[in-house]
């Protein structure tokens, strides 16, 4: 009886261990109407444009307090510049970047951050490494996600290089002759992130 007893025990306890990552990991959703994302493109002259793109949904996913996973979808259908106070010409660029010269929407109504893992930093803040999916092309992004002190938002920085997207369109790296019409490679992100539920422990 204490050999049944006691194996009886022994696989309680293994079946417990066994739950506990599964028990500690969740996924909570963003809210998508309180997210945005902040763009700004420029020349190399020095001027630039801005503005922002919805989040159509998404959602992180955590272990305790170990950011492990999520995924972020954007509706670039929803671009829009709000540097241009001239009605004519803020349509005329929102055209021109929905068209094939840059990001297609037509043919590429979505694109996709994808967070595959981070590192917690000392500062409270998370040094992430994901995908970003633009024009169907998939390639690594690191950045700095900084979550809020009530664990309810965060904000990330990213910077990426649009042509290795095949978004070439003004590039210097493959249009010669383009003076003060050449535009930047370099296109700024800012991620801000609410979420339906608290996400990061506080600090």
């Amino acid at each position: 009886m204490k050999i049944i007893r006691s194996t009886w025990m022994l696989a309680g306890i293994l079946s417990l261990v066994a739950a506990a990552p599964a028990l500690a990991s969740k996924s909570v959703m963003v809210d998508n109407k309180t997210s945005v994302i902040e763009w700004t493109g420029s020349k190399v002259t020095g001027s630039a444009h801005n503005g922002t793109i919805a989040i159509k949904e998404g959602e992180v996913q955590m272990d305790g307090k170990k950011l492990t996973g999520g995924k972020i979808i954007v509706d670039m259908a929803s671009i829009i510049n709000i540097d241009l106070t001239d009605k004519e010409y803020n349509a005329k660029l929102v055209g021109h970047l929905k068209s094939d010269d840059f990001f297609d929407i037509a043919k590429f109504p979505t694109s996709t951050l994808t967070i595959k893992s981070s590192e917690a930093q000392k500062d409270g803040s998370y040094k992430v490494k994901g995908d970003l999916t633009l024009k169907s092309e998939t390639h690594p992004v690191n950045f700095i996600a900084k979550p809020s002190a009530d664990g309810k938002s965060a904000i990330a920085d990213i910077e990426f290089d649009r042509t290795v997207w095949n978004v070439r369109y003004g590039s210097g790296k493959f249009f010669k002759n383009l003076g003060d019409k050449m535009i930047s490679d370099k296109v700024k992100l800012t991620v801000k992130l609410q979420f339906s539920s608290a996400v990061f422990a506080s600090k």
